[in-house]
């Protein structure tokens, strides 16, 4: 469980006015000095993400935030830090002094848990400072739970109230591709090693992917680009699905006959992410492109760009040569993304292996809600290669 990639741990986001005992409810829960813990007011200036294995949870990703409440010219900044949060919390804890008890921030703060859909919990900290019949009152109302951050009362019922709301909310995950495999012949991967590829290692979708299929006792075959035709020759069997790295789309589509299915790791992940259908339909905003118009690519990892970096070099170069116009580029990564969307002609996002599920739909949103078609790095590869069609056949027509 501590090998679980982090876009795919449940986030429970800890919220709630400064000194109201969030770092302290958090250190209680995970029982680890997670984040510091002071009378003074503010002392959580950043979200703090810890990813763990919370019992009787399982994997999840904690994150402390700062204040609501947080005034000054920095104490915006940080409010702005903390509703980012919101955009990738799976459970909401919304932290409550009981000897204040709820005040308009909160009232602000639950308003917004409802209006994206967010599932939480009120928890009541301090309940040691309080009578009888106070805490009798405070008991009956709903989600809500009395705990001592100072005594450690009640918090294993924090952790299986937690529990109990990701169990009954959990939707049915869509496997990356074990389902589209109808036939216990191999899959061919094809992962090609450039510069920026990481020594030692596969990025996380190919990782996944390969796992998922070993999970499913379907065996799969990698080999880089050069080797595909070789290997078809070689294996003597047709492989159920080919999987490819969208940098060699084009080069891996000229090998693989068209009686053999063909998609990519970005397409599998997209679909993974929730975003496939918008992803298509955002492909086809490129034959609309004119000079000057902007777009945005946007990252979710952060990394060190280097020479023929697909987000930043190879990505713009195909667009523009597909389209034939000159284009405004503009790029983001990691927790990085906009607003304000409506100057942007396209958005082009990454895969998004390392967001998880709601943070991605939450971007695609802010895009469709600005009238920004919104699309992603495989996708639009394919798309301009003349292949999309293709690698949306292992779908069926669900895309298309």
């Amino acid at each position: 469980m501590n090998d679980t990639p982090q876009a795919n741990r449940i986030h429970i986001g800890f919220f709630g006015r400064r000194n109201a005992g969030k770092s302290s409810v958090v250190n209680a829960v995970t029982n680890q000095e997670l984040s510091v813990v002071s009378e003074v007011m503010g002392t959580t200036t950043d979200p703090v993400n810890k990813s763990m294995e919370l019992l009787p949870i399982g994997p999840v990703l904690i994150i402390d935030t700062p204040g609501f409440d947080d005034e000054g010219e920095l104490g915006e900044l940080r409010v702005k830090r903390t509703k980012q949060v919101l955009n990738k919390t799976d459970i909401a804890v919304l932290v409550v002094d009981a000897t204040v008890g709820l005040t308009p921030p909160d009232y602000e703060i639950i308003n917004i848990f409802k209006e994206k859909n967010i599932d939480y919990l009120l928890v009541y900290n301090k309940c040691d400072l309080l009578d009888v019949r106070d805490i009798r009152r405070l008991s009956t109302e709903e989600n809500a739970v009395l705990v001592s951050a100072k005594d450690k009362k009640n918090i294993d019922q924090l952790k299986e109230k937690i529990a109990f709301i990701m169990d009954s909310s959990r939707r049915t995950e869509t496997p990356l591709v074990s389902d589209l495999v109808t036939d216990k012949n191999p899959v061919m991967l094809v992962v090609p090693i450039d510069k920026a590829a990481p020594k030692g290692r596969l990025i996380l979708p190919q990782q996944q992917v390969i796992r998922e299929l070993l999970d499913n006792d379907i065996p799969s075959i990698v080999v880089k680009e050069n080797q595909v035709s070789e290997m078809l020759v070689k294996i003597g069997i047709r492989p159920s699905l080919v999987i490819t790295d969208s940098q060699v789309f084009k080069k891996v589509s000229m090998q693989v006959p068209d009686d053999i299915l063909l998609t990519s790791f970005s397409i599998l992940m997209a679909r993974y992410k929730g975003f496939l259908e918008e992803a298509v339909r955002g492909a086809f905003a490129l034959d609309d492109l004119k000079d000057g118009d902007k777009i945005l690519i946007s990252e979710g990892c952060t990394h060190h760009r280097q020479c023929g970096d697909i987000g930043t070099v190879k990505l713009p170069n195909w667009i523009n040569e597909f389209t034939g116009a000159e284009l405004v580029y503009e790029f983001t990564s990691g927790t990085s993304f906009p607003d304000e969307l409506s100057d942007y002609a396209v958005i082009i996002h990454c895969g998004g292996c390392m967001l998880n599920e709601r943070e991605m739909k939450y971007r695609m949103k802010c895009a469709v809600d600005q009238d920004v078609p919104f699309t992603n790095y495989g996708t639009v590869i394919a798309y301009t290669n003349g292949i999309l069609h293709r690698t949306l056949e292992i779908f069926k027509g669900k895309y298309t």
